[in-house]
């Protein structure tokens, strides 16, 4: 079974603490994968919160544009609301596909057979996968499987895996088959995966816990109480114990979470992943202080 660590404190501190647990030291050249927050949006996770852990592995902060009309749809759009929300006033901030894209295949895919990434990417040695768990408006919800796949795909590649492998519209994106989306996601997490070939590290803070993701620049409050943060080398255990931790949780808020995830059909991402074979559904739940 796959290791996940768990803090149930939600802190700078716990943040180093629980990365130092896996025991994984990220060599070369660290791209660290957050999500920056739309514009108008409450609920993202901010620089000061990340600081140190980034500091910590050496990492560079990354992040791609997006395939939605708002602040963060163009290279220009995105670096300044990189400066309003401070990112580039604590880190070296790299937009991955600030010029182009670069195509990874997907031989074993169930619905995608190539993916598109920012070519920045190719200049990164290892990842550090910074994931906020919270609920997803298409994906159900939105943890490291979710970073994997439209977080680290370039804007172009977001709405190739939105419209399952076809070149549509902006309105296509939101009119494809349900789990074909999700298995798309999955598969386009698998090529990244793939490609760092075990250099990738997994983190999930569950705070904040909205229904919806942080690039809704209008977003619903968080329904539950914070739960703390867990880690992993294993995107699919670490989700899974997430989405198991909101289960079992006796938060009043948590049913209007499960009612998010389980409309989406959230969980069929990460049975996907799990055919793919880039991570087990099987966990051992390790709690430190």
């Amino acid at each position: 079974m796959s290791k996940v660590y768990f803090v149930k404190g939600v802190s700078s501190e716990n943040l180093i603490k629980i990365y130092d647990k896996l025991g994984k030291e990220l060599p070369g050249k660290v791209a660290v994968k957050v999500h920056s927050g739309e514009e108008g949006n409450q609920n993202y996770l901010g620089p000061l919160f990340m600081k140190d852990l980034v500091s910590h592995v050496n990492g560079t902060v990354v992040e791609c544009n997006t395939a939605y009309d708002g602040a963060r749809d163009t290279t220009e759009k995105h670096l300044e609301l990189l400066k309003k929300h401070e990112w580039s006033k604590y880190f070296d901030v790299d937009l991955l596909d600030a010029n182009e894209d670069t195509e990874f295949e997907i031989p074993n895919g169930k619905v995608l057979k190539k993916n598109f990434v920012g070519k920045n990417l190719l200049n990164y040695d290892s990842m550090l996968v910074l994931s906020h768990f919270k609920g997803h408006p298409m994906g159900g919800y939105g943890g490291a499987l979710k970073q994997l796949s439209i977080g680290v795909a370039s804007s172009k590649g977001k709405r190739y895996i939105h419209c399952c492998g076809n070149n549509g519209t902006y309105e296509d994106m939101f009119h494809q088959d349900q789990n074909s989306f999700l298995e798309a996601m999955a598969d386009a997490a698998s090529s990244v995966v793939n490609h760092f070939n075990g250099n990738i590290a997994y983190i999930n803070v569950m705070a904040n816990m909205s229904v919806d993701c942080d690039c809704c620049n209008v977003a619903e409050d968080p329904c539950m109480e914070d739960i703390g943060i867990l880690a992993s080398l294993d995107p699919v255990a670490i989700d899974m114990a997430c989405i198991d931790l909101v289960k079992n949780s006796n938060d009043p808020g948590r049913e209007h979470l499960l009612e998010r995830i389980n409309s989406r059909n959230g969980m069929h991402t990460i049975d996907a992943a799990s055919d793919l074979n880039i991570g087990s559904k099987e966990y051992e739940l390790i709690e430190i202080d």
